[in-house]
């Protein structure tokens, strides 16, 4: 897996109804869809959503192809938690496979195909969020719909802004991280033969120079904002405004068809 390959935190510009949704249309609409997809027990309420996001991929003109290099970097993950269900899943009737220590039943298949599922749809849609929407709008959206908690004295403007700091510098970490590579490996550095341990530990003295380059941009990052009278969320006001349309509002109405229609599907008919 090449570092490039590694698209989160990336905002591919567009002039789509996706990346022309507001901010908070746009966040509200990422956590009810997560927690309908946590609600989703059986195979209707998962073609639902899958063909929901495939419609929302289609609208955003993002490219499948974009989506599945994101997924690369998290493919053993899901690959460990499906064996994980797959043989840990105990079932009611007669197992299907039984070998040394693992067994196999069928609610244990269900249980995998479920979970990969899960954990693919719910990274798909995250990953649609950053895509279709730049950092300077995602953290005025986060501090706009966190506002209702300066009420009892949380610094939303200052954990908004660490957020879409975080997010915006991944891109940049790794592109950082691929030059020290490449000169390591042009220095005589191997980080491709051998086992997962050597490999591991081969990529150890990249944290050196990475922490290094870090704290650099860093203290670059904070000594600009200071030069530009940077002093917190207090006072301060914004170039482009957040303004609800006509089109977030059947976007929410349609989260609110979603999220209502996949509860009562789960809690009423087992979907």
């Amino acid at each position: 897996m090449a570092l490039k390959d590694i698209t989160l935190g990336q905002y591919f510009p567009g002039n789509t109804l996706l990346h022309r949704l507001d901010p908070r249309t746009k966040l509200l609409f990422t956590v009810a869809y997560i927690v309908a997809l946590f609600l989703a027990k059986h195979v209707v309420g998962y073609a639902v959503l899958f063909v929901l996001l495939a419609v929302l991929i289609a609208v955003s003109k993002v490219g499948i192809k974009s989506i599945l290099r994101g997924m690369k970097p998290i493919l053993i993950i899901v690959i460990i938690t499906g064996l994980l269900n797959l043989f840990y899943t105990r079932g009611e009737g007669a197992p299907l496979v039984s070998f040394w220590i693992f067994t196999i039943y069928p609610e244990g298949i269900w249980a995998a195909v479920f979970m990969v599922l899960r954990i693919a749809m719910l990274i798909t849609c995250t990953f649609l969020l950053t895509y279709t929407t730049s950092p300077i709008l995602l953290t005025d959206g986060l501090e706009k719909l966190m506002g209702p908690l300066k009420t009892l004295h949380v610094p939303v403007h200052e954990l908004s802004m660490m957020m879409s700091i975080a997010l915006r510098f991944i891109p940049t970490l790794i592109e950082e991280t691929d030059k020290i590579m490449s000169a390591q490996k042009a220095r005589g550095a191997n980080f491709d033969d051998g086992n997962l341990f050597q490999r591991a530990k081969a990529m150890v003295p990249l944290l050196v120079p990475l922490f290094v380059s870090s704290f650099r941009r860093a203290d670059e990052l904070a000594t600009a904002m200071e030069c530009r009278c940077y002093h917190g969320g207090q006072g301060r006001t914004k170039l482009h405004q957040l303004h609800y349309h006509s089109r977030d509002a059947v976007a929410v109405i349609c989260c609110v068809i979603l999220f209502s229609g996949v509860v009562v599907a789960a809690k009423g008919f087992g979907l």
